[in-house]
């Protein structure tokens, strides 16, 4: 691990976006308390209910990794931001199963061969704005899969921006709108400064895509689904979110539309689900 530690893990904009922002609380509020059930509802339709081994590639500060080893799974957590290693060794020693930190990156895991059972994406895919970045994450991962194992790689839409930007008053600003053309024609983004708020650089992938990075690496395609799906368009969502009745009628709404490739455009964020031969 010493020489992973050395050796610079993600860019300078990565890691400042990280120091500023607070990873630990954004799953505790706004958006992020809904982000948090149902991510761990989509991983949950993968998971045997006997201890698999895990690694949570990109995992920030543990907060997955600490419901998995709840779960009793064998996690290990991957992670290149100084500052969630730190938080998540923390929130590792307070449990009874403790998950495994390890301060390294997507593209080269300290992993042997044919270790796991699953393996989770949760940054990379969009931290990566190179093609043959990504392609190689794929591969380390399906590396460290044993046969049949699974890979859940989440990816941001390349409409995410555009519709946060027509929902908010935001397309009008001519940086934002900027932002949003690289994104709709080439995936790439880029934060205008006058956000200081939003992700730095980033990649936001056509589901289409996202798919042909996977079957690039010979994995067996099982579903795409949508994270948020539509129900965030709705303009009261929050409170909906926090009552019965409307609660339920929007997880109805995106159970029976989170596998659909046409709507999933509508959705700020995906998840692939793929399996090794």
């Amino acid at each position: 691990m010493s020489k992973n530690q050395k050796r610079q893990l993600i860019s300078n904009k990565i890691e400042s976006f990280y120091n500023e922002a607070s990873e630990e609380t954004r799953l505790e509020k706004g958006m992020g308390i809904f982000e948090f059930e149902r991510i761990k509802d989509l991983i949950t339709k993968y998971l045997e209910s006997r201890g698999q081994t895990i690694i949570d590639v990109g995992g920030g500060t543990g907060k997955y990794s600490e419901w998995l080893a709840e779960l009793n799974h064998q996690v290990y957590l991957i992670e290149p931001v100084k500052k969630h290693l730190k938080l998540a060794n923390k929130r590792s020693k307070k449990l009874e199963n403790p998950f495994t930190v390890i301060a390294g990156e997507s593209r080269k895991l300290d992993i042997k061969n044919g270790f796991a059972d699953l393996v989770i994406l949760h940054g990379p895919l969009y931290h990566l704005q190179k093609h043959e970045d990504r392609i190689q994450t794929i591969m380390e991962a399906k590396r460290v899969l044993k046969p049949g194992g699974i890979i859940l790689g989440f990816a941001i839409n390349y409409t995410a921006s555009t519709l946060v930007g027509l929902l908010n008053g935001f397309i009008h600003d001519k940086s934002f709108f900027k932002m949003c053309k690289e994104e709709l024609t080439k995936s790439i983004h880029n934060p205008p400064k006058n956000f200081p708020g939003l992700l730095a650089e980033a990649y936001y992938h056509r589901p289409d895509e996202l798919k042909k990075e996977f079957a690039s690496a010979d994995l067996k395609f099982l579903n795409l689904h949508a994270v948020e799906g539509m129900a965030w368009l709705d303009k009261d969502y929050f409170s909906s979110m926090l009552h019965g009745k409307n609660k339920k009628t929007l997880q109805e709404l995106v159970a029976i539309t989170e596998n659909d490739e046409y709507l999933l455009p509508f959705s700020p964020h995906m998840m692939i689900a793929v399996q090794k031969n």
